[in-house]
């Protein structure tokens, strides 16, 4: 008699106290069908396989933009609340109306006083006292399709110096600083200054270190025979120091007609400058960008009405200076600078104030 709980052979129930007994596996597969393996960890049982989500590459790519984004936007706010401001440009009687285009006022200044005695040895600037201007330009944006121009006022013209004479245009800047420069150059042009931009020594010299130094061809040796610096000839990378020097130098055998080919260097460096900062290689650099957002503030000083969009503004109209972009011109002027020659004087004005082409006759080379 069969005993409870059990059967006999095949299709007979298990005992009853088996009933706890582990069952097999289910198979898995790439294994023998049966094997009573466990399934790998992770995997779940029956054979299926979870897949494990990779980050797609369009996330990965907005992520970057974004971040670029901000970086940029924090880069910006900083240049905006960091640049020195000073009251340039105000209004007064007889002030020239508003006239076609955007004027620029470009003032390169030289003041000593904040500079150590070592810092004055290394960048060959002399121990004059005084605020004083090297480099005194007007860039002309126009409305309309007609090119950029980038004017020097050649320091030692005499003109008339609104409640002190006649003088040196230089002069109005020791004597008066920004405001009463501006006031000088809008009255002897009668073009109504827009925007306001000087540059100070170390500052200068900054930039040009902060993204690496400016590649520059000189025709011939330049030694300065009253600071002591010698440029060589040849295609060469030019670092602050001798950036400097260069835009400065008026007493060497390389410059023989003094400021008037001084003015003319400065606004070569001053494409070479504006060529290299717009370009790619610069811009995407952030071993270059970085130090350059650090050495603007203390470089540049803009009216106390201007933004840095304007500053953008400037930098990219002049890009094209190196090439044929932008027409680059002195005040035309007798052998010693001082007389502005007309009628090319009053030419050259009268076509920034109306944005048209500055005739031939009017552009001094």
């Amino acid at each position: 008699m069969p005993l409870p709980g059990r059967q006999s052979s095949a299709g007979r129930a298990a005992p009853a106290g088996d009933a706890t007994r582990k069952q097999p596996y289910p198979p898995v597969p790439g294994d023998r069908e049966g094997s009573g393996r466990p399934p790998p960890a992770g995997r779940p049982p029956g054979g299926a396989t979870r897949k494990r989500r990779r980050p797609r590459f369009g996330r990965v790519l907005l992520s970057i933009v974004l971040v670029l984004f901000l970086l940029m936007g924090a880069g910006w706010l900083y240049l905006e609340f960091s640049i020195n401001r000073v009251d340039a440009l105000g209004e007064y009687p007889a002030r020239p109306a508003d006239t076609a285009g955007t004027n620029y006022l470009l003032v390169g200044s030289d003041s000593r006083g904040d500079l150590t005695e070592q810092q004055q040895e290394k960048y060959h600037t002399g121990g004059a006292g005084g605020a004083r201007t090297d480099t005194i330009m007007i860039a002309h944006i126009p409305d309309n399709d007609v090119k950029p121009t980038l004017v020097s006022l050649p320091r030692d013209s005499i003109v008339s110096i609104p409640g002190h004479g006649m003088g040196k245009i230089n002069s109005a800047f020791a004597i008066g600083g920004a405001q009463l420069l501006a006031r000088t150059v809008e009255q002897a042009t009668e073009l109504r200054i827009d925007h306001y931009v000087e540059i100070g020594f170390i500052g200068f010299a900054g930039i040009v270190d902060a993204i690496g130094g400016v590649e520059m061809t000189i025709p011939e040796r330049m030694h300065d025979t009253q600071t002591g610096i010698t440029i060589p000839k040849g295609k060469q990378t030019l670092d602050g120091v001798h950036a400097l020097g260069f835009v400065r130098m008026r007493h060497s055998e390389a410059t023989p007609r003094s400021d008037l080919d001084r003015i003319a260097n400065q606004r070569k460096f001053i494409g070479a400058l504006a060529d290299q900062i717009a370009s790619p290689s610069t811009l995407l650099n952030p071993f270059d960008v970085v130090p350059l957002i650090g050495a603007i503030p203390d470089a540049v000083a803009m009216d106390d009405g201007d933004h840095l969009h304007n500053l953008v503004a400037l930098g990219w109209a002049m890009r094209g200076i190196s090439g044929d972009g932008v027409v680059t011109t002195s005040v035309p002027t007798n052998a010693s600078g001082e007389q502005w020659l007309q009628p090319g004087a009053g030419d050259l004005f009268t076509a920034l104030r109306n944005d048209t082409v500055v005739p031939e006759s009017a552009i001094s080379h």
